[in-house]
């Protein structure tokens, strides 16, 4: 049996009857889990709380929805304005899920949840219409499989399961560890893919403090039991950054570790994440201005930013670090009327002088004045 076999196996009894061992004891708002069915909170499994991160309005993706715990806390925040969406892989969990769709609709007073079936490595690939396509085209032979790759390849660039810049944030809840260790980097990449421009990710998993020995891996109970497919707390992290996303950090540790094995502690962790505009750099005459505490920080982009000083940035540069987990590090000062703007060609680290954040508003009348001059109306 192969180690995805194992996870589908596994995750198939755990539809059917509570698995202890395949979750975390997480505490989440008692508001939103008062709407859920008992039986979805008895067959859930994760080890965080990533619907903290939504917001109302928002369209969610959940990758490896389960039987649909996170997706019906998120419909409840997103509000009717916003939707929800969870792919999963498995028929058990995704039966569950949708045996309670109309309750819940009826409760929130609207359908706006949906199941689907996809791979979480390849959210473009609609998994139930292949799964049509084949039983009028089953695969015998060479020929068989290359109309199937064909008919794929077609099917995610005309009717992709997950379009392209189309969700506000990716959650997770202890999925990401149950991928094929080959195929983690080409999960974090569809998260990116499938966000808009400014989308987030929050993704709670199970990580290593140390590297997961071979032997380890090849086991496919701790596979399957959320273990020995995790990433190290480093490799977490980085795989995000690798991957174009910004403000990469943690938002929630364990500090107890959920299991030790062979010495390794294997912790629940929630991973922060957010994509970037995409837009060029256009200088305005935008400043910010770092609180501290520490002496200097640097953003993904290789801006640095000294404490208590005005440092140049472009716009985009701008409206990404008054937003999220930056904004309360830094102060903006935004420039004083309207600037037709250049592209922003100064190096990281060039200081704003502050005369040209408040030249507008104190010279206005008098351009010959300055702030030392008699009647300048400044000082």
């Amino acid at each position: 049996m192969s180690m995805q076999e194992a996870v589908y196996e596994r995750y198939s009894c755990g539809a059917r009857a509570t698995e202890p061992q395949l979750c975390c004891p997480v505490s989440y708002d008692p508001r939103y889990l008062a709407a859920i069915p008992p039986e979805i909170l008895d067959k859930d499994y994760g080890c965080g709380d990533p619907s903290r991160h939504v917001r109302p309005g928002d369209t969610v993706l959940d990758l490896g929805s389960g039987g649909g715990k996170i997706c019906y806390l998120a419909a409840q925040i997103v509000g009717a304005q916003g939707q929800v969406i969870g792919v999963d892989m498995n028929d058990d969990m995704l039966a569950l899920a949708r045996k309670y769709q109309p309750h819940m609709a009826q409760l929130l007073g609207g359908d706006r949840v949906r199941f689907l079936k996809g791979n979480i490595q390849d959210l473009a690939l609609d998994v139930a219409a292949m799964e049509t396509w084949l039983t009028r085209h089953p695969v015998h032979d060479a020929r068989g499989l290359v109309a199937l790759q064909a008919w794929q390849a077609e099917q995610k660039r005309q009717a992709p399961l997950v379009p392209d810049a189309s969700v506000d944030l990716v959650i997770s809840n202890c999925v990401l560890n149950l991928v094929d260790e080959h195929e983690k980097e080409a999960v974090v990449r569809e998260i990116f893919r499938v966000l808009r421009p400014h989308g987030r990710a929050a993704i709670s998993d199970i990580v290593a403090d140390e590297p997961v020995p071979a032997a380890l891996k090849a086991d496919p109970q701790l596979w399957s039991g959320c273990i020995s497919g995790a990433f190290t707390e480093t490799a977490f992290l980085q795989a995000f950054a690798q991957a174009g996303f910004v403000a990469v950090g943690i938002d929630a540790w364990s500090s107890a570790p959920w299991q030790v094995v062979h010495c390794i502690e294997f912790r629940a962790v929630t991973l922060v994440a957010q994509k970037p505009s995409g837009q060029p750099c256009i200088d305005k005459g935008h400043a910010v201005i770092y609180r501290g505490p520490f002496a200097s920080v640097t953003d993904d982009e290789g801006h640095r930013f000294p404490r208590s000083e005005r440092m140049a940035v472009c716009e985009r540069t701008y409206q990404l670090l008054m937003q999220g987990d930056y904004r309360a590090h830094f102060i903006g000062i935004e420039p004083v009327g309207e600037q037709a703007g250049e592209p922003y060609c100064a190096p990281p680290g060039t200081r704003r002088p502050a005369s040209e954040s408040k030249r507008a508003v104190h010279l206005p009348t008098n351009q010959g004045a300055t702030c030392c001059n008699p009647g300048a109306g400044c000082c």
